[in-house]
């Protein structure tokens, strides 16, 4: 498997504010959710505040929410993260593609059981979908685990 490099550099502060899920390698607390969202918030000590948000099988459905902390560890390229939900309990946040004006990211772990392929809008272009596809497979992801989240579209 190759190894799997982050992004050369993240501009933390662009990074923050609101992200949609547009896919993922299902991570438990996501089971059954949709219309799931990511946002971030830089902190004054410099970490991240991270609230998660996802509805229970449709968009009338409950809210479930998670809170936690990310903090970065690679302070050269600032694309690794640690980001801890239930203390001490923290997971590899690595952020391996990112647009260039940060409409879309892929976040992933060195491990390949988790992947999240995020966008600053509720859908994303399929042809950018399918690139980011060949990308990640390159990258040793299995593809085939990827499952896409539902997302409302833009009032």
């Amino acid at each position: 498997m190759p190894e799997l490099r982050t992004v050369d550099h993240v501009d933390v502060e662009r990074y923050m504010g609101t992200w949609y899920e547009i896919a993922k390698i299902p991570f438990k607390f996501e089971e059954g959710l949709v219309g799931i969202t990511a946002n971030y918030t830089l902190l004054p000590n410099g970490k991240v505040r991270v609230l998660n948000k996802g509805y229970v099988k449709d968009f009338n459905g409950k809210e479930k929410v998670a809170k936690g902390t990310a903090t970065v560890v690679d302070k050269k390229t600032n694309a690794k993260l640690k980001v801890s939900f239930f203390w001490p309990f923290a997971a590899d946040y690595w952020i391996i593609e990112l647009g260039k004006d940060y409409e879309y990211a892929v976040v992933g772990q060195e491990s390949r059981r988790f992947l999240w392929i995020l966008s600053r809008t509720p859908q994303m272009d399929d042809t950018l979908y399918e690139e980011l596809l060949q990308r990640i497979s390159t990258k040793g992801y299995d593809t085939s685990k990827l499952e896409k989240n539902p997302q409302r579209p833009m009032p």
